[in-house]
């Protein structure tokens, strides 16, 4: 076994890893016409599980997990679908390579959940048609297509045989919430695919959605629907928080959800607001106290500290990390040493995500708008080694403005690392000095930029 990224999306939520016990389980099976060398199972809200099994050549498996009760997605190849998992019951799994959706099948005790789990899949994308075709019909139409396809999974799961009450009072549950999110996204969705970018729903649309209480812990961990109305429910509490108090909005939101009495729920919703807000915040220091004087979750408390203090590193007035002998797409090498004197705006990027050319002839116009003046526009691609050739194809193919550098390591390069660049584009700012002055700058085509520069008097 390994852990691995994996793009697998994940619709079901297990319990917290606090209060619930783990066991080993055995996962083994057949897999016939086999054209792969492993599987996979990963749970939600725990990046660091990713477990791979291998596949013998002859297509059977068999390995043994340590987890917990709760629901997983299984991928082989494109292949994938949600399982039940009862700790410390044994799952086999059977399918044939060329016909997944016709052939899998699961056994052993607690089996008819996965089974269920399965038909539900197969059902649901049969009823939601191809395309988004359903957030083109028009409201009337689209509630009663989503009541149906809610109406029917109701009655997979209550003429499923072997499956206990709870879970499936849980799952109805489950649907309701699903079919409220679907309600909740109609008109930004309908908007979108019907191109009526004015429309909007009629009074009293989302009434169903005033019924809902946010503070159910059992359901906020099995449904990840009610996870999204939840972390939306919090998030617009926080909106009108930062506002009253005139305080980050990141900070509200922790705020807000740490003041819920479920000690679950507060800890997984601020710890997951916490990580994607400490690149953003314009309070670094008042995220990171209001978070720990809101979780009591130790071992998300130490996690968030190690951050933090990696974040300190890159605040603005910190010295900037630096890039030492990056090949120059002109010719020769450059450091960022070489730029002392000058304000240096850096566009990191890569050929691999895909350049916006918008923001890139932003980037061509403002090199022309401050050619006489103290500042330097530098792209540096964090494209591998083996990709040197297109990203040089690319440059010079969109004759992109300013310097161009290519990165000695990629993702894996120290300036990359020190600046905790986990994806691009990525825009940050240094002063003449050599000091931070936004390790998260806007974009070239933001007015906010073109605003800073005269704040700086550029």
């Amino acid at each position: 076994m390994k852990k691995i990224w994996l793009l697998i999306v994940f619709i079901a939520i297990v319990s917290c890893k606090d209060d619930t016990e783990k066991a080993t389980t055995v996962f083994s099976g057949k897999i016939t016409n086999n054209r792969g060398s492993e599987i996979t199972f990963k749970k939600p809200n725990d990046k660091e599980f990713v477990e791979t099994v291998n596949v013998a050549r002859d297509g059977s498996f068999l390995d043994t997990l340590l987890v917990e009760t709760g629901t997983y997605t299984f991928q082989y190849g494109r292949n994938r679908t949600e399982i039940f998992v009862e700790a410390g019951n044994n799952l086999t799994i059977n399918f044939d390579a060329k016909d997944f959706e016709n052939t899998l099948t699961f056994s052993g005790e607690g089996s008819e959940i996965s089974t269920y789990l399965f038909e539900k899949q197969k059902m649901q994308k049969k009823l939601l048609g191809e395309d988004n075709a359903i957030y083109k019909l028009d409201e009337a139409e689209y509630v009663s297509k989503v009541k149906e396809i809610k109406s029917a999974l109701e009655k997979l799961v209550s003429s499923s045989k072997g499956v206990s009450a709870n879970f499936k009072d849980m799952e109805k549950r489950n649907l309701n919430y699903t079919y409220l999110v679907r309600l909740n996204n109609y008109q930004i969705f309908h908007s979108h695919y019907a191109s009526d970018l004015g429309f909007k729903t009629s009074d009293g649309f989302l009434k169903e959605l005033v019924e809902i209480k946010y503070d159910l812990e059992e359901d906020f961990l099995y449904s990840a629907d009610y996870r999204t109305l939840v972390t939306s429910h919090y998030r617009t509490k926080a909106a009108e928080v930062a506002r009253k108090e005139k305080i980050d909005s990141d900070v509200a939101f922790i705020k807000v959800a740490g003041a819920l009495e479920k000690p679950t729920m507060k800890n997984d919703l601020i710890y997951e607001r916490i990580k994607y807000a400490f690149k953003d915040t314009d309070d670094l220091e008042g995220l990171y106290k209001q978070y720990m004087a809101s979780s009591t979750n130790e071992a998300h408390k130490k996690e968030i500290t190690e951050i933090y203090n990696k974040y300190k590193m890159v605040v603005k007035g910190q010295p900037s990390p630096k890039f030492n002998d990056y090949e120059n797409y002109a010719g020769g090498k450059t450091s960022l040493d070489d730029l002392k004197g000058n304000y240096v705006f850096i566009n990191v990027w890569s050929t691999w995500s895909s350049p916006n050319p918008g923001e890139m002839n932003s980037l061509k116009e403002l090199e022309t708008m401050y050619k006489d003046k103290k500042i330097k526009f530098v792209s540096i691609s964090l494209d591998r080694a083996v990709d040197h050739d297109k990203w040089k194809s690319v440059v010079d193919e969109h004759k992109f403005a300013g310097i161009h550098l290519f990165a000695d390591k990629d993702m894996e390069s120290s300036f990359a690392q020190e600046y905790l660049i986990n994806a691009t584009p990525r825009y940050i700012l240094i002063d003449p000095a050599g000091n931070i002055v936004d390790a998260n700058a806007p974009r070239p085509s933001s007015k906010r930029l073109t605003r800073l520069f005269g704040e700086l008097n550029i």
